[in-house]
């Protein structure tokens, strides 16, 4: 009878064609499989085992390029567990430091926050649970990302008010005044070209119309950007996630919308993937 240890390193190499962490992924379907943690799979890895009937079924779907997070049915993003269902996005790392730049802005924990495309909903909930005195709001054009998003607010039990539409279409409210103290987005910003280079963990199991966004990847932002003003009070902070490439274009986008302080945050790697601008006082 094969041992833990065993039957991970097997599993992972059957996914070595499929994925850049194939024992991080085997590690997470066999604790999937078992009903077990990280840490217990550890201590476990030299008892001897029979592969539950399940563990071959996720090894496959894995081995189809399908995405952990739809396998595991959940993802953690800034330590918080969310519900995750296709073709909604998986969060990624990256958008973590779009939480961090909108923190690092308000000094009044009171603020009222927009977020657009919420999608599962972390980047408000994650905002929610940093900021519990914060009033939030958050839209995405499917309705299903709105229900997805509502139900991991429940999971984390804070309050956030969802719509349903696009982009700023999806608030039902007089903004002639600026009603928002912050706009944050992880909008679509892939180029169309660039569809076909895309992982096949991303091409074929997420959501198209969440990815691209025109010629440039930037149709998306370009709407935003432009009309943001108009729902910002003075002083109010706008924050998007952007393609590693979109920085220099986006920052002539903000300073014609009359946005002011436009600064590039670096991700891990040192690409400028978040944009932060304020409206003027």
């Amino acid at each position: 009878m094969a041992t833990v240890n065993t039957l991970l390193r097997d599993c992972a190499r059957r996914l070595e064609s499929v994925s850049d962490s194939p024992l991080l992924d085997a590690k997470l379907l066999l604790c999937h499989a078992f009903n077990c943690s990280q840490t217990e799979l550890i201590t476990r890895l030299h008892d001897e085992c029979t592969p539950p009937d399940v563990l071959e079924l996720y090894i496959q779907r894995r081995a189809a390029y399908e995405p952990i997070a739809y396998i595991l049915e959940k993802w953690e993003f800034y330590s918080l567990e969310f519900a995750v269902r296709p073709p909604m996005l998986v969060p990624r790392p990256e958008t973590e430091h779009l939480v961090e730049a909108v923190l690092v802005h308000m000094d009044d924990l009171h603020a009222d926050i927009f977020e657009i495309g919420t999608g599962t909903g972390c980047i408000a909930i994650s905002l929610a649970v940093q900021a519990p005195n914060a009033s939030i709001y958050a839209s995405d054009i499917r309705l299903e990302a709105v229900k997805l998003a509502s139900e991991n607010a429940n999971h984390h039990k804070v309050q956030i008010t969802f719509f349903a539409g696009d982009l700023f279409e999806a608030i039902k409210m007089d903004t002639t005044s600026g009603l928002f103290d912050v706009i944050v987005s992880n909008p679509p910003y892939v180029e169309n070209s660039a569809w076909g280079n895309l992982s096949p963990t991303i091409r074929n199991y997420e959501d198209v119309n969440a990815l691209l966004s025109g010629d440039d990847g930037l149709d998306c932002i370009r709407r935003i950007i432009r009309v943001a003003p108009d729902y910002l009070r003075p002083g109010g902070l706008l924050a998007l996630e952007l393609g590693e490439t979109h920085w220099p274009t986006v920052k002539t986008l903000c300073d014609q919308a009359g946005l002011e302080h436009c600064a590039a945050h670096n991700d891990l790697s040192g690409l400028p993937r978040i944009l932060t601008a304020l409206k003027p006082r």
